[in-house]
Parts: structure tokens; C-alpha cells; sequence
């Protein structure tokens, strides 16, 4: 018998097809992908963790809104059992609308919103320049977890829109690389400036 996550989708014919994330995108089958953090001691140890559990995890807190330090949404902080359900029936609406395994296409979506630069400051004689710098496998995923949940959230506050909706249309437009999709958008916007201070 195999183990399906949510008792639904079978994650064990899943390819990691970036070879640089495979190790960081764990799709090992998991029948409910709520762990608690158990066996992830350490931030580092986050990789084991399922996508689908850590997607949950960076919708509870998925950071500010703008450079003010408000939460883009306060409905979900903590509240684990709603995200539960709404990542669960986001799954559900990406599989009617496309007819595909949902954990397969979350996977691509992020491989498709990571992004491979970005810049930093570096400072030369007292004046800071920008620098392009690669992007470490296990930070490619967190951006692109972070920028889908906080694309989705963007689209559901103060609006009828619901979040499971939000967040699966966010995932369908990374999936099929469309720049309407908040993720994209800002993955090309980082790789440009990146290209721009070499």
C-alpha cells in the first residue's frame, strides 16, 4: 500500500527536474503533512521537511507588507488547522482545473520562481556598490515559497477573493511561467537588476 498526502495524491513518481533543488525539495510521501518541525532541529535541517509542510509554514507567517512591519495578512498567524485546510483545498482546485497530481505542479511552480541571482552591497573605500551574487539552493526555495504566499495573500486581503483560491491561481501562474503571477514577476525583476550590476 502507498502513502498518499492528505490520503489523496501520490508523490512517489515526483522528479525534481532542477538539479540543483532536488536535494532541497523533499516530495517523500507523507499521509498528513503537519510534523511540527520534528526532525528539523535547525533551520538548515528545513529541506527534509515536505514542500507541502513547508508551504503551510510560510503561509502562517509570510512577512511584511512593504518595508512597514505589518503582516500582509494576521487571519493565518499560528493557526495551523486553516492552513491546513486551505493549502488542501488549493491542491484540490489545481487538480480540476489542470487534471494533474497538484503536489507535481506546486513542485514546478517553484522550481519555475526561484531565482538563480540577486544582488548585494558591498562596501569599497567608505562607498557601497551592488553586486550580483547565485543564490544558494535552499534560499532559491525559500524565496520562491515566500513570494507565492505572499503573491496569494496580496490578491486575498481586503478583498471576496478567498486565500485557497488566491493561492492556487499563484501557483497555476508560476507553473505556467506567466508574469502576471506575483512570483515571476519578482524573480524576473531580482535576475535583471542582478544582470545589471555586474
Amino acid at each position: 500500500m502507498t502513502i498518499k498526502l492528505f490520503n489523496k495524491w501520490d508523490t512517489s513518481n515526483i522528479e525534481v527536474q532542477d538539479i540543483a533543488l532536488k536535494p532541497y525539495i523533499s516530495v517523500s510521501p507523507i499521509l498528513v503533512p503537519r510534523t511540527g518541525g520534528r526532525g528539523a532541529v535547525n533551520r538548515l535541517w528545513a529541506h527534509k521537511a515536505s514542500i507541502v509542510e513547508r508551504l503551510m509554514n510560510k503561509l502562517m507567517v509570510t512577512g511584511h507588507k512593504g518595508k512597514e512591519h505589518k503582516y500582509s495578512s494576521g487571519h493565518n498567524t499560528g493557526k495551523s488547522q486553516r492552513v491546513y485546510k486551505a493549502v488542501e483545498k488549493a491542491l484540490e482546485i489545481i487538480e480540476k482545473q489542470l487534471n494533474k497530481n497538484p503536489v507535481e505542479v506546486l513542485v514546478k511552480a517553484i522550481e519555475n520562481a526561484s531565482p538563480r541571482e540577486e544582488i548585494t552591497t558591498i562596501e569599497y573605500g567608505g562607498a557601497r556598490y551592488p553586486q550580483a551574487v547565485e543564490v544558494s539552493p535552499q534560499r532559491r526555495v525559500d524565496i520562491a515559497l515566500r513570494q507565492i504566499t505572499s503573491g496569494a495573500y496580496q490578491k486575498s486581503f481586503n478583498s471576496k477573493t478567498k486565500i485557497e483560491n488566491a493561492l492556487a491561481n499563484e501557483i497555476i501562474k508560476a507553473y505556467n511561467l506567466e508574469q502576471t503571477s506575483a512570483a515571476i514577476s519578482k524573480k524576473l525583476e531580482l535576475e535583471r537588476q542582478a544582470d545589471a550590476s555586474r
